[in-house]
């Protein structure tokens, strides 16, 4: 770009000419390359910057030229050689094209490397500079476990950059907040934590670098302008495909300006970041393998907060989830909106492969998408990476299930029988109005069909109360399908209109706050009635536990998730290695243990310690 001032002419007046009255033009544009320049410098602008400098020098008058001319020689020719030495020597240490241009090119998703490159600093940027731009950032989060990946991912952007981690409020200098937008509760969470904050930092001391505050994830997207201009809270917003703008971003926010990014991406999937796991002792891990949704279901905000269906190519997915094995994670997520879409269009030869079939009677609002590794293949690949690594997925759509995925959870012993069916009404004229692309029976016939390819299945699901329209009978349904399916794991809410949504624009939200509020406490309770009864088949079996750690209840106690993803707590007491050879141990966080069930309520199992084994060993004697 040019420089202000550099091509302008200044004529002083009354007619004067000379290289003092031009001195502004030239010195504004040689400003942009040195610092100081001196007189035997500028002359040789006209040879080092070509076209540019040629321009420069003819734009000066004659006088001025003269002038000039007349300075340099009385130097000498070797200092005036020397000065060009000099001056071409600043620009080559000085930031290239490609310095200001390395960011700007987008991520290359073919062959991803998530390997740490270190990367050196820009040549105008001293150690002592980047040392004290080393300020700590306090990450918080809340949702869904997409935004438990997002705060990995947005770390691992941060510290790259050279910001440092703080677990405690008081130290931080940047607080970032990772968010949701599904329900109005989860956002006004949001905005009381944002006035505490706000309240934090007008307390901050005058000694102190200023705090700055910005929100991430889904209410950055939808709330952006009034996050920034009405309440004037935060310092920055970054929307769910701007985390590699973070670091411009707080840049901005140093100079005390606001600044934000919430453009959605149609190919950001982050596959080149490789995620710093939050809690680096922790047993399991989230993966994230696509991002977005196509479904377009009338009460859900996600499709307008986290953009179109896009799938990471499979090959930097497996990289990642070998990295986790190396460190000893047990257990992994796969997670997406649409998880079991998942649809890898970057390799060439792939993309003519047939579309898999819908579940049966259920349909969708976009054509079939042809072309692509599909979820089957990579649920098959990545239960290969390590046998002794559970796999799970969340959250996936009934429709896509075709036989291929079933029958490879039956078949693999460390993919978990455990499948996640949101079902959100029993009734098919609510389902109608949700858009959800299937009916009460066409949902059954599901659970029937899971349950036949998978026996011993644990299902979970979500489920809305006092959707627009919802009348008694329409809950009643509800609540017969609750009880003929008997849930293991349920996730019951209100329903919270969202703006943008097709309900928004198309429906009434109806149904009085009172009767949501009675309807929901009505679903609950029959939840955990069957949940009970379905949990309560567990008691006097042996079940196999990933140890997590020590209870939150007792420290006497340890706890984990059994297969079905059902919470399991038991006495810290010493067992068999599982050896052979009776030797005694204490359970681990990252073991997998056997535990008799001795008593079950609607969330958790309790047992009793038996032994250490293995998924292998564990497998073979089902």
């Amino acid at each position: 770009p040019q420089c202000p001032g550099a091509m302008q002419r200044v004529r002083p007046k009354g007619g004067e000419a000379g290289l003092a009255s031009e001195r502004p033009a030239l010195w504004g544009f040689a400003g942009c390359l040195v610092s100081r320049p001196s007189a035997a410098m500028l002359l040789p602008f006209k040879y080092v910057l070509g076209a540019a400098g040629m321009f420069l020098w003819r734009r000066l008058s004659w006088a001025a030229r003269s002038e000039l001319r007349a300075r340099v020689p009385t130097r000498g020719r070797g200092e005036q050689n020397r000065g060009l030495e000099d001056f071409s020597a600043r620009l080559a240490a000085g930031p290239t094209l490609q310095h200001f241009l390395r960011n700007t090119s987008p991520p290359q998703e073919t062959h991803p490397q998530l390997a740490e490159e270190p990367e050196e600093p820009e040549p105008y940027l001293t150690s002592s500079i980047l040392e004290e731009a080393r300020r700590k950032v306090y990450l918080e989060t809340y949702g869904c476990q997409m935004n438990v990946n997002d705060t990995e991912i947005a770390w691992a952007i941060l510290q790259k950059s050279g910001y440092l981690r703080t677990q405690q409020l008081e130290e931080a200098d940047v607080i970032l907040l990772v968010t949701c937008s599904v329900r109005e509760k989860a956002e006004q969470a949001i905005w009381n934590r944002l006035r505490h904050l706000t309240a934090l930092k007008s307390k901050r001391l005058r000694s102190q670098a200023p705090l700055r505050i910005g929100i991430l994830g889904c209410m950055a997207k939808r709330l952006r302008e009034e996050i920034l201009h009405k309440e004037k809270l935060v310092d920055i917003v970054a929307g769910p495909d701007a985390y590699r703008d973070l670091p411009r971003l707080l840049a901005v926010a140093e100079t005390g300006q606001q600044a934000a990014n919430v453009l959605l991406s149609l190919d950001e999937t982050y596959a080149d970041v490789l995620p710093v796991q939050t809690s680096p002792d922790a047993t399991s891990a989230f993966v994230s393998i696509m991002r977005g949704c196509d479904n377009m279901c009338s009460y859900c905000i996600v499709p307008f907060t986290r953009g179109r269906e896009r799938s990471r190519p499979m090959a930097s997915i497996l990289r990642e989830v070998k990295v986790l094995s190396d460190q000893g994670v047990k257990e992994v997520t796969l997670l997406g909106q649409n998880v079991n879409s998942f649809r890898d269009t970057s390799e060439v030869q792939f993309r003519s492969a047939a579309a898999p079939g819908l579940s049966r009677g259920f349909s969708t609002i976009y054509k079939a998408k042809e072309g692509g590794l599909r979820f089957a293949h990579l649920l098959d690949q990545a239960s290969r990476v390590d046998p002794e690594m559970r796999i799970r997925f969340t959250s996936p759509h009934p429709k896509d299930f075709p036989d291929e995925v079933l029958q490879l959870i039956q078949e693999r012993h460390n993919i978990c029988k455990q499948l996640h069916l949101p079902a959100q009404s029993g009734s098919s004229r609510i389902l109608e109005a949700m858009r959800r692309g299937y009916t009460r029976e066409a949902y059954l016939e599901l659970i029937q069909h899971v349950r036949d390819s998978i026996p011993g299945v644990s299902l979970s699901s979500d489920f809305i109360a006092g959707f627009c329209g919802e009348t008694e009978d329409d809950h009643q349904q509800t609540m017969s399908l609750l009880r003929q399916v008997r849930y293991n794991v349920g996730f019951l809410f209100a329903y919270s209109m969202r703006q943008k949504t097709r309900a928004y624009h198309r429906l009434q939200d109806d149904v009085p706050a009172e009767v949501k509020r009675r309807r929901l406490e009505e679903l609950i309770s029959v939840f955990r009635e069957e949940a009970t009864r379905a949990n309560g088949a567990m008691v006097g079996r042996s079940q196999l536990v990933l140890v997590e750690g020590p209870s939150k209840r007792s420290a006497a106690e340890l706890c984990g998730r059994n297969d079905g993803n059902i919470r399991v707590v038991f006495p810290d007491t010493e067992m068999e290695d599982g050896s052979g050879s009776g030797a005694v141990v204490r359970a681990q966080p990252g073991d997998y243990v056997l535990v008799k069930v001795t008593s079950a309520s609607s969330q958790t199992l309790k047992g009793v310690l038996l032994r250490r084994t293995t998924l292998r060993e564990s497998a073979a004697h089902r």
